[in-house]
């Protein structure tokens, strides 16, 4: 069986035999997201933080509206989000 898209860590539980404080999430390794809920065609996608950092960029997966989503200082913890 190939290796899961997913990691999940469960506190005292190892994983592959390695200690669970020394396994990253796999959120934590990744790229930043923001998950999208795109209204204009009822569908979900991750939009992804853009190379300099300052705005999640992404485009419906179906109809390729865009949008972007500026980044902060005093931003959100929110990841849940709804457009077009």
């Amino acid at each position: 069986m190939a290796s899961p898209d997913y990691i999940i860590d469960i506190e005292g539980v190892a994983q592959h035999g390695v200690p669970a404080s020394h396994v990253r999430s796999a959120a934590a390794q990744g790229k930043p997201w923001l998950a999208i809920l795109w209204r204009c065609c009822h569908v979900y996608s991750r939009v992804y933080r853009n190379a300099l950092e300052t705005a999640y960029e992404g485009r419906c997966p179906r109809c390729a509206k865009k949008i972007r989503v500026g980044i902060a200082q005093s931003g959100t913890s929110t990841r849940f989000f709804e457009a077009g």
